[in-house]
């Protein structure tokens, strides 16, 4: 039985914005702003139909105490149940019971995994007015004095339009690193997404992030220029990059459902999807044009190859490699290996090897074709539950 005190500890609660990057799975959320400014692209599904709004700092930093008083909390009960270290299992306790939610979880989860980082939601908090962030970044920091990162996303647009001194302001109040949507730097595929931008804003928004000493994650969308646009968007895209070079590069594989403007496009022909394989190929000519001094990831669920990562020049041939060894497979293995990514049995090229993978994988796909099942539009449909 808990308390009062800790019970009213824990009955803050905070906004919570939908997505993250990834690689802040363990963040701390804190949402600064409301939905996308521009929520025009066509390849994204996310803020449609929902109004851009700047949150006043005064609710932001009333978010920012709420989740002082529910880390507080939470250590509490973590000191009383003998948990110490254990965070996680405490999150995972409260969550279970229905007078708690996802803040509650979300706190839990980022001290249990040290309470080293936030990220600011959500689309693209550098459109606040500078001196507004800064105070946010400055309250958080202040509240929460062990973080050793600040993230949040921004639009090369809006990078842009900063001054560097702006931006440096940003740097100096704690502000670590900024996500970018760059997606393609090809000029008539950002134009034919509706993606707002030109590759000349990329660049220009990009490298002035570096200037002003910010950390700086690219994300690149492979397969995002169909089969029309393909070659294209994997050159120019890798021209801007080498123009920037940015801290890290993500990659993040298209995918198409209803719910994304795309769809349309899609249904009348006037957009026609890439085969994996011929993504895989796309990447390839990517990789085979970048030069950076990049990290490069591919940390989301909807890459087919993960392990095509590494640091820049030096892991390029690597990276390559393992290209050339999936695409040089037979048919059958890398429908296998698609299969197997698909329904979470593979996360690696190498764990083709594992004999008893495989055959479960072989077995799945015998009873799709027994079945009169398209097995290719098997592994869509896998992909559907991703998003």
């Amino acid at each position: 039985m808990l308390n009062y005190s800790v019970t009213e500890k824990l009955s803050h609660t905070f906004e919570l914005g939908p997505i993250r990057p990834p690689s802040e799975a363990y963040s701390l959320l804190i949402r600064a702003t409301r939905n996308c400014p521009w929520n025009r692209c066509l390849f994204c599904p996310v803020y449609k139909g929902s109004k851009f709004e700047l949150r006043p700092v005064e609710e932001i930093i009333k978010d920012i105490e709420a989740v002082e008083a529910i880390s507080e909390g939470i250590k509490e009960i973590t000191g009383r149940m003998n948990h110490s270290g254990k965070l996680r299992e405490v999150a995972a306790m409260l969550s279970n019971q229905l007078q708690y939610g996802q803040c509650v979880h979300n706190v839990a989860l980022w001290l249990g995994t040290g309470g080293k980082s936030a990220f600011l939601q959500d689309s693209n908090t550098l459109i606040m007015r500078t001196s507004e962030l800064t105070q946010v970044i400055t309250f958080l920091r202040k509240t929460f004095p062990n973080l050793n990162r600040v993230t949040t996303y921004g639009r090369s647009h809006t990078a842009a339009r900063k001054s560097l001194a702006e931006l440096k302001q940003l740097k100096d109040a704690g502000l670590d690193r900024i996500h970018i949507g760059l997606e393609t730097g090809y000029d008539s595929l950002l134009a034919y997404m509706e993606k707002g931008c030109t590759a000349k804003n990329h660049i220009e928004g990009g490298k002035k992030v570096k200037d002003a000493g910010i950390s700086l994650c690219e994300y690149v969308m492979p397969g995002l220029g169909g089969k029309k646009m393909s070659q294209e968007h994997a050159r120019e895209t890798a021209k801007v990059l080498n123009e920037i070079d940015p801290d890290y590069i993500r990659l993040r594989s298209l995918h198409v459902s209803p719910t994304m403007p795309l769809w349309a496009r899609l249904q009348d022909g006037d957009f026609e999807l890439q085969t994996e394989d011929e993504v895989v190929r796309e990447i390839a000519i990517f990789i085979e044009n970048l030069h950076v001094t990049s990290h490069l990831k591919s940390d989301h669920i909807l890459n087919l190859l993960m392990d095509v990562k590494g640091k820049m020049p030096e892991d390029k041939g690597k990276c390559l490699n393992i290209i050339n060894k999936y695409l040089s497979l037979p048919d059958e293995e890398r429908l296998n290996f698609k299969v197997g990514r698909r329904t979470g049995l593979y996360n690696r090229l190498d764990d083709l090897s594992d004999s008893y993978k495989h055959d479960k994988i072989e077995q799945a796909i015998e009873r799709l074709r027994a079945q009169g099942s398209d097995v290719e539009e098997a592994i869509v449909k896998l992909r559907n539950s991703f998003i």
